[in-house]
């Protein structure tokens, strides 16, 4: 069974669009206003991450998660996360780096954001072309 999953980055990084992905639901885009379950995937709004006042919120919520998911879209200059953020939540977290059909010359430092963030595991996707999506699906069916 997969486990809950709780998405969290910047507007615009492609939460929303992945968690349809993963679910198998049409690309349907709104702008994400408040925190919503697509089945196992707790979908944050952009500000929650954007505005530290809503770190606790994030943090309150991640109470009924199995997993942390930092996403990071890689056509994104400017990093989010503050260096070890992953370890307010102690539990695990992965990094995700989306949309790397439209850009793959700045994966290594996104990469190197996410892994200073605390991220245990990084998986880079595209919910364009479906890359890394089944890589996801195998890791939160096998988390224990």
């Amino acid at each position: 069974m997969m486990k809950k999953i709780m998405l969290m980055g910047r507007t615009g990084s492609g939460k929303t669009t992945l968690a349809q992905t993963i679910n198998q639901l049409s690309k349907d885009y709104k702008k994400t206003q408040t925190m919503e379950y697509y089945n196992n995937i707790l979908d944050t709004p952009g500000e929650y991450i954007e505005n530290v006042r809503f770190y606790n919120a994030l943090i309150t919520a991640s109470f009924d998660c199995d997993v942390i998911g930092l996403v990071q879209d890689c056509t994104d200059d400017r990093c989010i996360f503050p260096p070890n953020f992953a370890y307010v939540f102690n539990k695990p977290t992965i990094g995700i780096i989306t949309k790397i059909d439209m850009n793959d010359k700045t994966i290594d430092w996104v990469q190197a954001c996410l892994y200073e963030a605390g991220v245990d595991k990084i998986f880079c996707v595209s919910a364009f072309d479906g890359t890394g999506i089944e890589e996801i699906k195998k890791f939160l069916d096998n988390i224990e």
